[in-house]
């Protein structure tokens, strides 16, 4: 037990030696600061993205069937091309978790934005993306675009209401992991500018 203790000891000593030595010279800083910045950046899109499904709700159950189909279909290829923030946001987050120190308060939020963007992400394929299929089933759409939208698409029974419930619903919840991920990276950047 006393050698595993020394052992991480002497493995946070060289850690933190690391990390003076890249930012002694000040490239490192300026570095990392333009990561986090890019960072912020893909989060706040992809936070912006789920936030504006979400502020559509209470004008889109007022729509009739017809109407709301017709409306779903203008999503693609618009929120489709975004959602590559959601997976560019996921790598920076565990890019720049790998880089921040432990422990320390930076490396927590930081950690949490990261669990925070990949639950809002895992909401989308494991509830969203089921449904959407049934949007696009009479929107022409180019082969590679069929193929994604009928990975994990489920049979859809029931009223047309169910569908767009859990939808709607999906994108509330995207919104708000979405939120508390740039919540936890802005607070994480606080840390990383108050270390000047």
């Amino acid at each position: 037990m006393e050698r595993r203790l020394h052992l991480r000891r002497l493995y946070r000593v060289g850690e933190h030696a690391m990390y003076a030595a890249y930012y002694q010279d000040g490239s490192g800083r300026n570095s990392m600061r333009a990561f986090m910045i890019v960072t912020l950046l893909l989060v706040a899109i992809t936070m912006a993205l789920s936030l504006a499904h979400a502020l559509e709700l209470p004008g889109k159950l007022r729509l009739k069937e017809a109407t709301y189909k017709s409306v779903q279909a203008i999503y693609y290829p618009g929120f489709t091309i975004g959602g590559f923030a959601e997976i560019g946001g996921i790598i920076a987050l565990a890019i720049l978790l790998y880089l921040t120190p432990y422990p320390g308060a930076r490396f927590w939020w930081t950690l949490a934005a990261l669990v925070f963007l990949v639950a809002e992400h895992a909401t989308y394929w494991l509830v969203t993306h089921p449904v959407n299929n049934f949007w696009v089933q009479d929107v022409a759409v180019s082969k590679p675009a069929a193929t994604f939208f009928s990975m994990l698409r489920r049979k859809q029974s029931g009223d047309w209401k169910d569908v767009r419930d859990v939808w709607e619903a999906s994108h509330v919840a995207k919104a708000g992991l979405a939120m508390l991920s740039l919540i936890s990276i802005t607070v994480a950047a606080t840390f990383f500018a108050g270390s000047e």
